[in-house]
């Protein structure tokens, strides 16, 4: 079952990552860059200043930087505890795909540290700053998917890759939402 799992997954991954074009090759390399995304880091920042001022957002500035430091620790862990070729480093994948980018990346590739990183900081901001903008939650886990979805079209994930990258991104935030707010009450801020 596994085995039939993983062949579905490449086939899936090989039907995605094909559908790409030259025309959005630059777009999808700009999404999957890590530093197109500080305007919105920065937005994000303001506004949540604007709600929590400038103690409560020195914890929160705390807790998203735990936040990413456990995602991403717990993404490399699995990369090197499941030892899943990247699909570019995979020889049964790798002469029939579009690699966009000039380098692969590492050897192993599950799960996308990309996909948990975006969706945990989705997560975590669209819960504690729902009630400053209204669809922020919405926007922010499609920038998120936009992003997970980025690592199959340059040809660097496999399709599980990025939904469980997703999911563990997801209940990351979740969680660290909890953490912020329980220590907001603890210090009393």
């Amino acid at each position: 079952m596994l085995e039939a799992l993983l062949q579905l997954d490449k086939d899936f991954f090989l039907y995605l990552n094909g559908l790409g074009t030259p025309q959005w090759d630059t777009f999808f390399q700009f999404i999957t860059n890590k530093l197109s995304a500080i305007p919105l880091y920065i937005f994000l920042l303001i506004v949540s200043f604007q709600k929590y001022g400038a103690k409560k957002t020195m914890v929160l500035l705390v807790s998203i930087a735990l936040l990413i430091t456990v995602t991403d620790q717990l993404g490399n862990f699995f990369k090197y505890g499941v030892a899943r070729l990247r699909p570019c480093h995979d020889p049964e994948v790798e002469p029939y795909m579009r690699l966009v980018k000039s380098y692969c990346g590492g050897k192993f590739g599950y799960f996308s540290a990309h996909a948990s990183n975006s969706f945990a900081i989705a997560v975590f901001f669209g819960i504690i700053l729902k009630s400053s903008i209204k669809y922020l939650g919405v926007f922010l886990v499609l920038w998120a998917a936009l992003v997970a979805f980025s690592r199959v079209y340059i040809g660097v994930h496999f399709p599980l890759d990025i939904i469980t990258g997703a999911v563990i991104g997801s209940l990351f935030g979740w969680l660290f939402v909890k953490l912020f707010i329980f220590a907001l009450r603890k210090f009393s801020l």
